[in-house]
């Protein structure tokens, strides 16, 4: 099809930038409030819907996708004094609802019917008669009030700019520490000033004892953190450093036992666990409990009574693994309902014999099962979901360019192995692994008879510290190649050919379909290419991108600037035949600004000889993370229908 595009002119200046020359055509494209901007968008929006009402899979899709997103799911639950708390999403709700027992304390639905208003945050009083939880409509600014769990009355609030800030009560059950702005405050109920208690902004992580005395406060740099420890029964808030300036990523928690926990990095990519004193937390006096195990990273651990459970990540499957808590000595392994992903491992404050857990596998939600550990005995705690559609998963190990074994997995209905439309999903980065996990997008292709990959790549954190590492800074051109190599390891091994084969990703996998479509062209058929960074040279100057120099470089530093620009798929674009790109962006989006789709989709429209579209989907009101499950529905079922309509899948 020959499409006739939106101008957009083009803009000859260029930057001289550590001694490059360095364009930037479309810079006026970055500000929402110019009128040639808003026309330019008008234009795309009213291209995109003409070209959506012709996709023939949309509305089947959009079926099919709304019926297996229409399942009961719930949370793992949180004890505080008598009460359980936990999410809970019924067949049909929009979003997930917060209770207590049998009843319903935050439904984001009753205060915003509109769905934009998300839930983001909660977290109960020590007893369990407070609670503090954070709402946002569709732009993440979160704003924190206050809950009488008893009557339901808001007691205190709305504190605003929290987004998605820790809260760490204190034993008084009248006062809890936070984050705003990126700076730790002590909020007093009832009182209008906020004390802030640390003057350094900082991603800052909180984490308090079950007895409420010891407060352990973490912050992330670059790709370390610091971690101090606060004894909070004495009247003075006086930080003991347990980890500063050390080249590692550590958690730490006091234990019902009142021993210190510490997961950690430190000498052991994968992580180890240590033990020690909180009155004496340095990292020097850290004993080992238990040992790393290389290629198994850690991702959570929960202190029972005598014993400690340990779950790892072993090729993005988890596992769950018993350990004495005196010395350490490996007890057994908990069975798991399947090779699937585990998280949020939920004790009761004070330990006792009981865990509970998520579980999620290709075809499976979100499940909450119980583990006793007298019994040792594992059973769904929440009801049991049905079993889903039956399909094969892979796992598939390949070599990256550079020779190192990169593994994927790949979801297809059992048949013979035949070319067929498949659609490669990837992110590869922030030390974020893609583990199995029941996703109605993915599965929607396959039953249509396509074939659905996730590919772990380097920058991810399936392989622990050093994968993460390996796919950062001037390193991150190995994520490209991961990707690219798994593109070409489909098709040779008969998978699928160039004509059948899409890419998806979302926000860094954003960058990440940018930068394999604008370097290998060739290989695909079409792209969805979703929240992305695309500029690598102005990254840092909108959105969150200056809290993002750790993971990518800063453009001030010469030699990451060169990184940065060679890969950057903006600066790529190049008069060649494109694949089929539909960009899907979203004007709340606080993460990462759309000025970045909107540049890069003028730059295709201008640059592609051939004739295969390049579409822009703009939801004005909506921002990084999804908001209400039919919205959700509807991005999906479009994304599923482009892409299938230029890969030749037929639902």
């Amino acid at each position: 099809m020959n499409l006739s595009y939106p101008e957009a002119v083009r803009q000859a200046g260029v930057e001289c930038l550590h001694g490059h020359q360095v364009a930037d055509p479309y810079r006026w494209l970055e500000d929402p409030a110019d009128p040639r901007t808003q026309s330019w968008q008008l234009a795309q929006d009213e291209l995109w819907l003409t070209q959506a009402a012709a996709l023939p899979g949309r509305y089947r899709f959009r079926a099919r996708v709304a019926a297996l997103s229409d399942v009961e799911t719930t949370g793992t639950p949180t004890w505080r004094g008598p009460r359980q708390f936990f999410l809970r999403r019924n067949a049909g709700q929009e979003h997930p609802v917060l209770m207590t027992d049998d009843r319903i304390l935050v439904d984001p639905m009753r205060l915003d019917s509109s769905g934009l208003t998300t839930l983001d945050r909660w977290q109960p009083s020590p007893d369990g008669r407070l609670l503090a939880f954070q709402v946002s409509q569709g732009n993440e600014e979160s704003v924190l009030r206050v809950l009488d769990v008893d009557t339901g009355e808001i007691v205190d609030g709305p504190i605003d700019r929290c987004r998605y800030s820790p809260v760490a009560w204190r034993t008084d059950g009248r006062s809890f520490y936070f984050v705003r702005s990126r700076r730790l405050y002590l909020h007093r109920l009832g009182q209008p000033d906020d004390a802030q208690v640390l003057a350094g902004e900082a991603a800052y992580g909180l984490e308090i004892s079950a007895d409420c005395r010891w407060l352990t406060i973490s912050a992330v740099v670059a790709d370390r953190n610091d971690v101090w420890i606060v004894d909070l029964s004495r009247p003075d808030f006086v930080r003991v450093v347990a980890q500063q300036c050390v080249d590692a990523r550590t958690a730490l928690a006091v234990g019902p036992d009142g021993r210190m926990y510490i997961a950690t990095t430190l000498g052991a990519p994968a992580g180890r666990i240590c033990v020690g004193d909180p009155v004496e937390p340095g990292h020097e006096e850290w004993r080992e409990l238990v040992a790393e195990e290389p290629g198994a990273p850690l991702s959570q651990l929960a202190v029972l009574d005598g014993m400690l459970l340990v779950a790892r990540m072993r090729h993005a499957v988890s596992e769950l693994t018993a350990y004495d808590l005196r010395n350490g000595r490996r007890l057994h392994r908990v069975p798991l309902p399947g090779p699937g992903t585990i998280a949020d491992l939920s004790t009761r404050p004070g330990g006792g014999h009981e865990v509970w857990f998520s579980y999620t596998d290709s075809v499976t939600p979100p499940t909450v099962y119980r583990y006793d550990a007298r019994t040792l005995q594992v059973t769904p705690w929440a009801v049991e979901p049905d079993a889903g559609p039956r399909i094969d998963a892979r796992n598939v190990s390949y070599r990256s360019r550079d020779g190192t074994p990169v593994r994927m997995v790949v979801l297809a209905r059992k048949s013979k192995r035949e070319p067929r439309p498949t659609l490669l999903y990837g992110y590869g980065g922030f030390g974020l692994s893609l583990t199995p996990s029941y996703s109605s997008f993915a599965l929607a292709w396959v039953e249509a008879g396509g074939v659905f990959v996730t590919a772990n790549l380097r920058g991810g954190g399936e392989q622990g510290d050093q994968w993460h590492r390996a796919g950062t800074l001037d390193s991150k051109q190995n994520v490209i190649d991961d990707y690219l190599a798994a593109a070409e390891t489909l098709i040779a091994d008969g998978w699928t050919t160039p004509g059948q084969l899409a890419i998806c990703g979302e926000s860094n996998g954003g960058l990440l379909v940018g930068a394999a479509l604008t370097q290998r062209p060739e290989l695909f058929a079409a792209a969805v290419c979703s929240a992305p960074l695309l500029d690598m040279v102005r990254y840092q100057q909108s959105g969150l991108g200056a809290s993002w120099v750790g993971e990518y470089g800063s453009v001030e530093d010469p030699e990451q600037f060169k990184a940065l620009l060679a890969y950057s798929p903006y600066h790529r674009v190049a008069p060649v035949d494109y694949p089929a790109v539909l960009f899907t962006v979203f004007g709340a989006d606080t993460r990462v600004d759309p000025l970045h789709a909107r540049k890069m989709c003028a730059a295709l429209q201008h640059a592609s000889t051939g004739s295969r579209p390049i579409l822009l989907r703009y939801e004005h009101d909506a921002g990084h993370l999804p908001a209400a499950v039919s919205r959700g529905v509807g991005l999906a079922a479009d994304m599923l229908a482009f892409l299938a309509f230029h890969t030749g899948l037929t639902p």
